[in-house]
This record gives C-alpha cells, structure tokens and sequence, in this order.
C-alpha cells in the first residue's frame, strides 16, 4: 500500500492528514479517530482495507495529534463536522468516482453518526465502532454543572479526560503503547466533552431518520461508553444493523477479537460495494 499525507486549514488551523492507497480501489474509508488519540494509530486498520482493495483517508481532530490547536480543544462541534467534510472532499479529490464510507471509532464514531443525520451527503455507508453515544458510567453533577459554567465563561479551559488506560484493551501489549504513544493526550475542554454527550442523546433520539445503511459494533464490556446506547439507536433505525462482541473492551480494533472485527467490517464493505 502507498501511504502519503496532505494538509488542510479551516478554523485558523492546520489540519494534518493521511492516505493509505490501495493496488485497486474500489471504495474509499475516510476514518474519524477517538478522543486523545490521533490517526496514525489506524495504520493496522488501513493495512486491511487496503488488502481488500479499499483505499483509506484519514485526519487528526482539532487538537489532537499532528494538527495544531490547543490540545483537547475545537472551536464547535459544527467545526468538527466541517472537518469531516473537509476530509471526504480530499478523498474525492484524490479517489474520483468511487463510493465513499465513514468510519468513525468513539468521538469519530459519534461525528460519523452525527454527521449522516445532519448533512446532506452521498456516502455508500457508515460504520461506528464503540460510538460515543451514551457514556458508560455517571459523570458526577458537580462536574457536568462546572462544565456547562466554564463553556460559557472560559470553553478552552482543558481537564484530564479521568480515562482509566487499562479500560482501552484486554491486551496489555496495546495499553502500554497507548500509554508510551507520545501524540496520545488527557486533555478535554467542555467543547469535546459537553457537546458529544449532548450530541449522542440527540442522535438516539433521532436515529429514524438515518437515511444511510449503518454498521454498529461495540464490546459488551466496554467501562468507557455505553453499548446499550448504540443498542438503543439500532433499535430506533431501519437502516442500522448492531455487532456485539461479548467481553469486549473499548478499542476493538486493539482488543482479542481485533482479527475478527476487522474481518467483519471488510465484509460488510463488501456487501454494500
């Protein structure tokens, strides 16, 4: 596979970007990483993509990996958005004539949902591994309260994520690179926090207008968000089928059953193709 990188700016912002180029393309996967992490570690993801001839497009969120900007912070979730835009049009700069999917994991996964309720598109289809829809425990009042006050008076202000590492992966191998990975942050303004949890109840509530097929998959013990919510948007869409991975943890694509899920989104990939 060819690998290259590009760049954009919106928002005051230089937007890194990368490309993994298939033998022969017959669709393109422009991918939407999570919170705190960054695109580069999708490299696996795009090396099984691409050996099953589906090239895949990919960026660094606001403040978060090779893209500028204070880290753990964007403008708005409208912003986000954009940037996801900004995306499928490169990559149908650089693939003319080709079918286009999102996929988005956690943070990406809620925009990639968000974005095919919210804008007008011509996407084959999405898929959203462990979406932030529904987090998987109760934030504490206080802090949701101080939150929405600092969104108001100061919405750069960034926290520490409270990410407990060992919740990523069953495989301690893929937590210690987490840990060591140097583009890897903690940081979170209300911005990334308040709004995709305003966001993911809002996409629950209106997953029957999902005009575009939807592949859902999520771990079953999964300590970060909750698979019950992406359980609850499938049971409120006729176009969204749902994976579970019984003991699942919340990067599946770094869990024990990493081969077997990737398996099932080429697959998928290949249906709607």
């Amino acid at each position: 596979m060819t690998h290259k990188e590009f760049n954009f700016n919106i928002y005051n912002t230089d937007f890194y970007g990368q490309y993994w180029q298939a033998k022969n393309t017959k669709a393109i996967v422009v991918l939407v990483h999570g919170m705190g992490e960054h695109s580069g570690r999708y490299k696996h993801v795009a090396k099984k993509m691409t050996e099953n001839d589906f090239s895949v497009v990919t960026f660094d969120h606001f403040g978060h990996g090779k893209t500028t900007g204070k880290r753990g912070h964007n403008p708005s979730f409208e912003a986000v958005l954009e940037s996801v835009s900004k995306t499928i049009e490169k990559a149908k700069e650089l693939f003319p004539n080709v079918p286009i999917f999102l996929y988005g994991h956690s943070m990406g996964g809620n925009a990639v949902i968000n974005y095919s309720l919210k804008k007008t598109n011509n996407l084959k289809g999405i898929i959203a591994t462990s979406p932030f829809l529904k987090l998987a425990f109760e934030p504490p009042k206080i802090k949701l309260a101080v939150g929405k006050l600092l969104q108001k008076i100061a919405p750069s202000i960034t926290m520490g994520n409270e990410l407990n590492v060992n919740d990523i992966s069953r495989e301690k191998i893929e937590v210690d690179q987490y840990v060591n990975d140097p583009l890897v942050h903690d940081k979170i303004s209300p911005n990334f926090s308040l709004t995709f949890i305003e966001t993911g109840k809002w996409a629950i509530e209106n997953a029957g207008k999902l005009q575009t097929p939807m592949l859902l998959l999520h771990g079953t013990d999964d300590k970060i968000i909750d698979y019950k919510g992406t359980q609850e948007f499938a049971n409120n869409s006729d176009k969204a089928t749902l994976k579970l991975y019984k003991g699942g943890y919340h990067e599946l694509q770094n869990d024990l059953c990493k081969e077997e899920m990737l398996q099932d989104v080429v697959n998928w990939l290949n249906s709607q193709v």
